[in-house]
This record gives structure tokens, C-alpha cells and sequence, in this order.
């Protein structure tokens, strides 16, 4: 409720300059002493995904988590979040190099989530599977208009097939006009310990939509 109200009162730009001089801070500490292992939504499903077998069915191989703040998926699995650039972009990362690609609640930071899944998708080997996992809308925003009650930096809501563009993005659309050659293994609500509904307090538990997709020929 503080930072929707913040939000509403403080000038974008004094949001924007305070963001930027914060991250720059950060990157170089990051980049000059790694991250700290830092619990958050990875380590609150792991639990559930185990018990589900995930990790062997969909994380063997060569890895990537990006956007994965000190949370990583799994132990040796490369990982990416701004301090190493623009995960919409991932300059510098070849084609078809990963057996899974992974992300954790960043798509939702994205400016265009669209370009961010193009490029995720070309880093990924064929046979292998990318791995979303995104706060759902009701669970998590318990809104349908932007600004986040609860994160600034969420530029987009998500639902896994519903859209009322521009806030909410369907998932299954979003993936159907971006990209090609794929297969949904699943993709479904992630609400496992999930018991607070007041829409003006923070919810606990998961509150995620969860997709695997596999890239085929």
C-alpha cells in the first residue's frame, strides 16, 4: 500500500533517477564480488517441484537463470541478471547453446516481453525447454490496473491466457505470436501455500503462473 502510494505521488522521473543510480551501484558490486545467495520465489517452489520431479525432467543439461537475484534454479547453472546487460537482449550469448533457460519473475520488469522471449527462445538448443515462472495477476497484483500495488518495477501484468491489454498479457498469446517451433508441456496456476486474499496486503506462499515449453523442429 506504501509504494503504490509513493507511486502515485513521486515524480517518474525522481522514480527513474533514484532506480538508475541504485543500479549502477549495485552492478559493479555485484560484478566485482558476485551476489549473495539471496532465498526468494526459485527457492519457495522447490518444495513443490520436487516432489512434481522438475528438476529431472526439465533441468539436465547446460543452464541458464536469468534474471535469477542470488536465487539460482539449480547449483552450476550460468545465470544473468543486469549487472551483466539487458535481459531482453542478451547481448553476447550465442544461439542454441542451453539445454533449459530459466527465469523467475522478470518478465514482468521487461519493457517488451515480446523481444525478451525471441531471444531467450534463440539461446535455447532444439529439445530443450524453456521455463517460466511469472506473478499471476490475482494472486499476486489482486488488481487489473497498473501501477503494482506492492512493486514499482513491474511493467506488465500477467494471466496465462486472459488478456486486457495494455496492463494484462495472456501468457499463451504472448507465446503463440512471439514465437514458433514449440510444444507446451504445461503451463498452470502455482498457488501452493498461497492464503492471504486482501488485495491491500502482500500475498505469502506462491502466487506464480508456471509454463515449460520445449523447442522442437
Amino acid at each position: 500500500m506504501m509504494v503504490e502510494l509513493l507511486y502515485k505521488i513521486t515524480p517518474t522521473p525522481i522514480w527513474n533517477i533514484g532506480r538508475d543510480i541504485y543500479h549502477s551501484y549495485l552492478k559493479k558490486k555485484y560484478l566485482n564480488g558476485g551476489r549473495p545467495f539471496n532465498p526468494a520465489e526459485t527457492s519457495k517452489a522447490k518444495g513443490r517441484r520436487e516432489k512434481e520431479k522438475f528438476f529431472d525432467l526439465f533441468c539436465k543439461g547446460k543452464g541458464i537463470d536469468i534474471g535469477y537475484g542470488g536465487d539460482p534454479i539449480v547449483q552450476d547453472v550460468d545465470v544473468w541478471d543486469f549487472e551483466h546487460g539487458d535481459a531482453q537482449y542478451l547481448s553476447g550469448v550465442e544461439n542454441n547453446k542451453y539445454d533449459f533457460v530459466y527465469s523467475s519473475h522478470t518478465l514482468e520488469h521487461l519493457i517488451d516481453p515480446g523481444i525478451a522471449l525471441k531471444n531467450w527462445w534463440r539461446i535455447l538448443k532444439r529439445n530443450g525447454f524453456l521455463i517460466l515462472y511469472i506473478p499471476h495477476r490475482d494472486l499476486y497484483e489482486k488488481k487489473k490496473k497498473l501501477p503494482s500495488r506492492f512493486n514499482p518495477n513491474h511493467f506488465h501484468f500477467f494471466m496465462i491466457d486472459e488478456e486486457e491489454l495494455p496492463d494484462t498479457i495472456g501468457l499463451l498469446p504472448l507465446i503463440k505470436r512471439t514465437i514458433s517451433d514449440y510444444e507446451i508441456v504445461y503451463i498452470k496456476e502455482c498457488k501452493e501455500g498461497n492464503t492471504i486474499t486482501d488485495p491491500n496486503l502482500h500475498s505469502d506462499g506462491e502466487y506464480s503462473i508456471e509454463a515449460v515449453i520445449k523447442k522442437i523442429a
